[in-house]
């Protein structure tokens, strides 16, 4: 432990361990990536302009329901765009919208055909001072790899904010040839957007000199490195200049897509899912495209510095033969929670096939990434924190055997009083939102305001989030545990 630790003012947000940026020592511990569990077909190919493939999904909850905006195509028609729905983020349903005309028929489910408008990336804007016919917003790649921006007052039909021949961005601004995202920004209440980049190697993040793997591992188009980029807006009208993301000391991998999303139940936090492009790679002799892709995990504090602590993928290809050629295992653009303790993503697989399709894919909530120890035993202690709440609440799991106490340490790391280890019960369970108790104390208001470190010592367990917060009522605050008042 280091005495000298910044203190970090966290008030009553949840804090995540996808990066180190709440720890200082690990002992025993280490932090643990958690893939995805695959899970049923979302959107699959069931009509005929569907029948050239589906990718590039945008999913949020809107109000009471899901929404979902996919690409789709058939022979005549390389990207249109339609539209699906939700109850429950599982089953999704594409209702005839009787908006678009394809071939002599509004009995379907697409809500743009303008060619101005490929890899469709919209968004509900939340500013509370926008009007109401641009209350959904979108971004959309054309035909010449330029950018247009939308508006929308319901998300379905859509008006185009350029003329056809002044886009935002155009093709000299490019490359823009994939799933280049969009959002407003909950915390900096400015327009983000998330495009595509090929970038030369020395020019990445902040202009650093980066290492890159052999060419036996990936290979590089005569002008660079596939890369990601983002700019920014107040208006949704003027942008800033594009900056590369920066990544680091890690080694520079191509990245295809980004499905970036800021994780609104942890402010602060950009959450990205790009797809790992490795082109020097063909396991199928007769496919005749290059490539095979994986989807990785990354996270920021800043929306342009991204931690890269986990090379390894968050989505791997999978079994079978079908997902393991070029450009499939796309992440899609979208964090749903589906169940109690369940969130859900999307990925397309199976690209260039007939058995084409988006899939869901679940995992806990919180939980991309854990603090686990094993058997043995491991502790994790915090640098001094600033909290605002009376309630330490955990999103932890452990076996039978395992189990989970929290010391309150000063900043100095001498236990508080009634509120060191030996004064906590082993907790043992799984729960998503435990509020923690010690024996004689439960209360935390006295502490509140003041630089306080948590030690976290564990067995046979994972911890994925913690936070401070008002007292809550919980029938599921005091599960079986030792010396549990």
């Amino acid at each position: 432990m280091t005495n000298e630790s910044e203190t970090i003012a966290i008030g009553s947000n949840r804090q995540l361990f996808v990066d180190d940026y709440v720890i200082d020592t690990l002992s025993g511990a280490r932090r643990k990536l958690h893939p995805p569990v695959r899970r049923e077909r979302a959107i699959a190919l069931d009509h005929p302009w569907e029948a050239g493939g589906v990718s590039y999904m945008v999913a949020f909850q809107d109000g009471d329901r899901f929404r979902a905006w996919y690409r789709c195509g058939d022979n005549d028609h390389s990207s249109l765009t339609a539209y699906a729905e939700s109850d429950d983020g599982i089953a999704w349903r594409k209702p005839a919208l009787g908006i678009c005309d394809y071939k002599g028929s509004t009995d379907n489910n697409l809500c743009m055909l303008d060619p101005m408008a490929l890899n469709f990336a919209p968004f509900k804007d939340l500013n509370p001072d926008v009007p109401k016919e641009e209350r959904y917003k979108a971004v959309a790649r054309h035909t010449a790899d330029g950018i247009f921006t939308f508006t929308s007052p319901d998300g379905l039909r859509w008006t185009r904010v350029e003329p056809d021949d002044h886009p935002l961005f155009s093709k000299t601004d490019g490359p823009f040839d994939s799933h280049n995202i969009a959002f407003h920004d909950p915390w900096t209440g400015q327009y983000t957007m998330y495009a595509r980049s090929i970038q030369a190697e020395g020019t990445l993040g902040h202009g650093a000199t980066r290492s890159v793997k052999p060419k036996s591992y990936i290979s590089f188009r005569k002008c660079g490195v596939r890369w990601i980029r983002r700019t920014v807006s107040n208006d949704f009208l003027h942008w800033s200049p594009f900056a590369q993301i920066d990544t680091g000391d890690a080694p520079i991998e191509q990245f295809y897509t980004n499905a970036c999303v800021p994780y609104e139940r942890a402010p602060g936090i950009y959450l990205m899912f790009p797809s790992r492009f490795v082109d020097a790679r063909t396991p199928t002799p007769d496919w005749p495209y290059n490539g095979v892709n994986d989807g990785v995990f990354m996270s920021s504090r800043d929306g342009i510095r991204f931690d890269r602590t986990f090379m390894e993928a968050f989505l791997r290809p999978g079994f079978g033969p079908n997902n393991w050629h070029d450009r499939s295992v796309f992440i899609e653009r979208g964090i749903l929670e589906t169940a109690p303790g369940e969130m859900s993503i999307f990925a397309m697989e199976h690209n260039r096939l007939p058995t084409n399709c988006i899939r869901r894919w679940s995992l806990r909530t919180d939980g991309f990434v854990s603090v686990h120890a094993p058997y043995a035993g491991g502790e994790c202690v915090t640098k001094p924190l600033i909290f605002d709440g009376r309630q330490l609440r955990l999103n932890f799991s452990t076996s039978a055997a395992g189990s989970i106490r929290v010391e309150l340490q000063d900043e100095l790391g001498v236990p508080q009083p009634g509120f060191s280890l030996d004064d906590c019960p082993e907790y043992f369970a799984d729960e998503i939102d435990l509020a923690i108790g010690w024996k004689s104390k439960t209360d935390l208001a006295l502490l509140a305001g003041k630089p306080v470190r948590l030690r976290f010592a564990m067995h046979d367990a994972d911890l994925y989030a913690f936070r401070f917060c008002g007292v809550e009522q919980d029938k599921r605050s005091r599960p079986l545990v030792t010396g549990c008042p």
